[in-house]
């Protein structure tokens, strides 16, 4: 028997472990067959880190992992976090975050039957996508609107419908990756069409295109460079060359636009970004763009465009397999509803009440903040700090704004650093996380979105964490 064999004789097995009174005593509150398997998955992973060499725990600290998996596998693992980044669309938070008023109206229908694919007038079936298509198209002029999953999958189905087995042509400056690794052309093999690069990484121009039409050109594809910025010595087509470039050649124009701004904004840092309504003006054939972005609602993807080429879309058996469910549309139809009175919008929108935030008003919730917190006897330095969009939208705009720098006690016994790092992870750890920005060994609290009904619970966690590392 080598080293590593006798080793694998100290684990204990299922059936010693059930035995033990400290699981009997888990077993007579929880079912039995979850302690099992809980303990099945902690002997297999202690099996596996004792093959790479890693020291076999104690029968304490056995117990203790198996009864914090049994407690890991009853508690919500989905929970409320307080975004203290300056990150506001945040890929990794749930991005766009809902307003108690469209979180309200959208759980009041779904707490009982609903309408969904029922016509309430006739007493027959109907399409579920009325509830938000004359909405959509209202707001975006577009001819007719579909909605489908996600905006990977609204490109997908696309390329599917339009394009399978032909060329899509496409400036090699817009190959993008969006979140989660998933890249344009990953996109477009995965939809069975031939992918073709024209131009170069900053120089694109329309004859590129059109030089690359041939007879089996399908599709002329242009996506927002939204998750990044090239400066410098560039240059693109514009998407009224490529409609003309279309037009003449029959073929139609996708414009994937990504962050999905449903109109022209006056808030400073969304003048420049493309808005749908008026992108759809330039006669360009679909729009596609996310739902949980700029637009401020759930994860979809809208297809907006000609009415033709929607019906098409409607059509096609892929949709069954994309189509959103009764809490999507719930949550749209409620963020649908604010866009229709600018009012209502800016209290509902919870992406545009923080961007047309004052920087005043953020400097008070930073200074309300740290007045709670030295009371309590920690220290903070308030710097003004940048933040940021976020989620694939408008890369390189910063929003003004304010953060608090946590100091180190005196009587912390290790380094500045260290004090920021232990508390970065504790407070990620505490019942109501607060996930900050750890930066250059200094902790911040970005008050840019952090929401002022938060402060006050802010401030206890903090608190709370802050002495729990001080004096543990």
């Amino acid at each position: 028997m080598d080293k590593k064999e006798s080793a694998l004789t100290k684990i204990p097995g299922v059936d010693t472990l059930l035995a033990h009174p400290a699981i009997r005593e888990l077993t007579a509150g929880h079912s039995a067959d979850l302690v099992k398997y809980c303990i099945r998955g902690v002997v297999g992973r202690i099996r596996q880190e004792a093959f790479r060499g890693k020291e076999i725990p104690g029968m304490e600290e056995i117990l203790a992992m198996v009864g914090a998996k049994v407690q890991g596998l009853i508690s919500p693992s989905l929970r409320r976090v307080v975004n203290a980044t300056g990150i506001l669309i945040h890929t990794n938070m749930g991005r766009a975050p809902f307003s108690d008023a469209v979180a309200a109206e959208a759980t009041g229908i779904l707490k009982g039957y609903n309408n969904l694919e029922f016509d309430l007038e006739s007493g027959k079936r109907k399409t579920r996508y009325f509830h938000i298509t004359e909405r959509f198209k209202y707001l975006t002029g577009a001819g007719d609107v579909l909605v489908v999953n996600n905006n990977a999958a609204a490109v997908m189905m696309i390329l599917r419908s339009f394009a399978k087995g032909g060329d899509v042509i496409v400036s090699r400056g817009e190959l993008i990756e969006i979140g989660g690794s998933f890249r344009l052309p990953e996109i477009m093999a995965a939809s069975d069409c031939h992918m073709l690069e024209v131009g170069t990484t900053n120089k694109t121009r329309i004859e590129d295109y059109e030089k690359a039409i041939t007879p089996s050109a399908a599709l002329l594809f242009k996506a927002h460079r939204s998750n990044y910025v090239i400066r410098g010595f560039t240059r693109e087509a514009a998407l009224e060359e490529l409609v003309s470039l279309g037009k003449k050649h029959r073929l139609p124009v996708v414009y994937d636009m990504g962050s999905g701004l449903l109109r022209k904004s006056t808030i400073p840092v969304l003048e420049k970004e493309p808005d749908v309504k008026q992108t759809l003006k330039t006669g360009v054939d679909l729009v596609t763009f996310s739902g949980d972005k700029l637009l401020g609602a759930a994860q979809a993807g809208i297809i907006a465009g000609k009415k033709e080429l929607i019906g098409r879309l409607r059509r096609e058996p892929m949709l069954r397999a994309l189509r959103v469910d009764k809490t999507t549309l719930a949550l749209l139809e409620s963020s649908l509803l604010a866009y229709l009175d600018e009012d209502r919008l800016k209290r509902q929108n919870i992406i545009f009440s923080t961007l047309t935030k004052d920087r005043e008003q953020i400097k008070k919730s930073a200074e309300a903040l740290q007045e709670k917190l030295q009371e309590a006897g920690i220290r903070s330095v308030m710097e003004e700090m940048p933040g940021h969009i976020g989620g694939g939208a408008l890369p390189g705009e910063e929003i003004p704004a304010y953060a608090l720098r946590l100091l180190a006690g005196e009587t912390y016994p290790r380094k500045a650093g260290e004090f920021s790092e232990t508390m970065y992870h504790a407070l990620m750890k505490h019942e109501r996380p607060v996930v900050g920005i750890l930066k250059k060994g200094s902790l911040y609290i970005h008050l840019l979105t952090v929401f002022d009904d938060e402060l006050s619970s802010l401030a206890t966690v903090i608190c709370e964490t802050y002495q729990e590392i001080q004096h543990p």
